[in-house]
Parts: C-alpha cells; structure tokens; sequence
C-alpha cells in the first residue's frame, strides 16, 4: 500500500527541531533571569537595597514614626524616605537628623538623605 503525501505542501514537518546553538541547562529562576534579562538585575539590586534600609529603620525609628514611613529608595548616593503626609515628614526629618551618623555609618555611599510626601495607596 503506498504511503499518502502529506497535505502540507510546502514540505515543513508540523514541529520543526532546533538548529541553533544548544541551550545551556539552567538550575534556578534567578540564573535563568539573570541570563535572559540582564537589566533586571538593576531591580533586584534596588529591591535588596529597599529591604536593607527598611530593617534598619525598622530598628532605629521609633514604632510610632515607623508606622507612617510608606516607601524607601536609594538613588545615586541620595537615600530617599517616603512619609504618609507632610506632618509626618517634618517629624521623620527630625528623627533622621539624629541618625544621619549612624545613616552613613551603615552605608558610606549615602551622600545625602532627603523627606519626601508619599501617601500610602
């Protein structure tokens, strides 16, 4: 019995087999992002430094100033810190220029830290 043609008239196999360069065997999330989308590394870095300076500040604020802090971001040598309102601003700048020793102390990149209005969503 002779075989059938095939209805694909151009004559490419349904599921075409890979000709580029193998692929190498990766063994995590991160070493396959890091690979494929090299600028994500920027964000994990600034996601790492954001948790870093929430514990520290988590530590030396009091719990009442604390609560009112919405968002941490450090940016070319600026540490940037996010108050829910502009009252609770002038009080985390007080309270921030009594550890701005201890600020640079803990990194001596920060060149600067600065108060800014955040409300919390």
């Amino acid at each position: 019995m002779p075989k059938k043609p095939s209805r694909n008239k151009r004559g490419k196999t349904p599921m075409s087999s890979r000709t580029g360069p193998k692929s190498v065997r990766v063994h995590s999330v991160k070493d396959l992002l890091s690979r494929a989308l090299p600028s994500l590394k920027g964000v994990t870095e600034q996601a790492e430094r954001q948790s870093f300076w929430n514990q520290w500040l988590s530590v030396h604020l009091s719990a009442e100033v604390r609560a009112r802090v919405s968002g941490v971001a450090e940016q070319d040598g600026q540490l940037v810190i996010f108050a829910s309102s502009a009252a609770w601003s002038a009080r985390l700048r007080y309270a921030l220029g009594e550890l701005e020793g201890a600020i640079r102390e803990a990194d001596p990149q920060v060149q600067r830290v600065a108060v800014r209005v955040l409300p919390g969503l």
